[in-house]
């Protein structure tokens, strides 16, 4: 314990960081991460979450929210229930980390490799549009990131054109089709697609099939006939898909 000249027992002075405090990010900063957090939730987000995702007290989330919403920022909610950024609403210009800048660039490789032309051509374009308003820096991380997609094993994947599927999901189409099951017997089904899964070796058709009256997987190397039909099936493909998460036990990504 120090003491001082006259006796009295001195404090110690207290360091000005402690060990586990880190500087504290701009105001501007903030609120754009307070931003971008709200577009990531398509349901309330309580303040509790958002500050401890931004590292700040639920104090500084309120003030943080009320300056938002004096610029214009269309956030819906209040405290206890939750905040909400009304759709529409367009991030300004943001910068990227060089994390974020990897994670675009590895997702749009991987794009490239195992999808379709026309996706791997719409990740080119994306990519290309990121980097036109990007800094000079970051614009060339874009180019030099390290992080390599190996091709599939073409043999593997059908050939199919997934274009004419994903059309059939994006205009919620009716589809007939012929599947081959693992015992190599043939069956008609119609059946309404809602969604594609990429993996390594295989490509699944996720769809509500009229037959079993329930979801159904579909491999694309065993559908040996793809026919759109003129009909759109009775629930939208979102209604589908967030049932069929929901069954399945598959939070919701974004």
């Amino acid at each position: 314990m120090l003491t001082c000249p006259h006796g009295r027992k001195a404090s110690p002075k207290k360091p000005i960081f402690s060990k586990d405090r880190v500087p504290a990010m701009s105001r501007s900063q903030r609120l754009l991460d307070l931003l971008q957090a709200l577009h990531g939730h398509r349901r309330p987000v309580t303040a509790q979450a958002l500050a401890d995702k931004l590292g700040v007290s639920t104090r500084t989330l309120y003030r943080d929210i009320a300056t938002l919403r004096d610029t214009g920022a269309p956030i819906e909610g209040e405290a206890g229930i939750g905040y909400v950024l009304r759709p529409g609403h367009l991030l300004p210009p943001l910068m990227f980390s060089p994390a974020e800048i990897d994670a675009l660039v590895l997702g749009a490789r991987w794009v490239s490799e195992h999808t379709d032309p026309a996706l791997a051509e719409a990740a080119r374009d994306a990519l290309a549009k990121i980097a036109a308003v990007l800094p000079t820096d970051p614009r060339d991380a874009l180019g030099m990131s390290p992080l390599l997609v190996a091709g599939p094993k073409r043999e593997t994947l059908d050939p199919r054109d997934l274009g004419s599927i994903r059309a059939a999901i994006n205009e919620e189409r009716k589809v007939a089709l012929t599947y081959r099951d693992k015992e190599d017997k043939e069956t008609q089904r119609v059946v309404w697609p809602f969604a594609l899964g990429f993996f390594t070796e295989v490509r699944l058709l996720v769809a509500w099939c009229e037959t079993r009256e329930d979801f159904r997987n579909f491999r694309l190397d065993r559908i040996t006939k793809f026919i759109p039909r003129e009909d759109r099936y009775p629930r939208g493909r979102r209604v589908l898909l967030a049932d069929w998460r929901q069954k399945e036990g598959i939070p919701d990504v974004f």
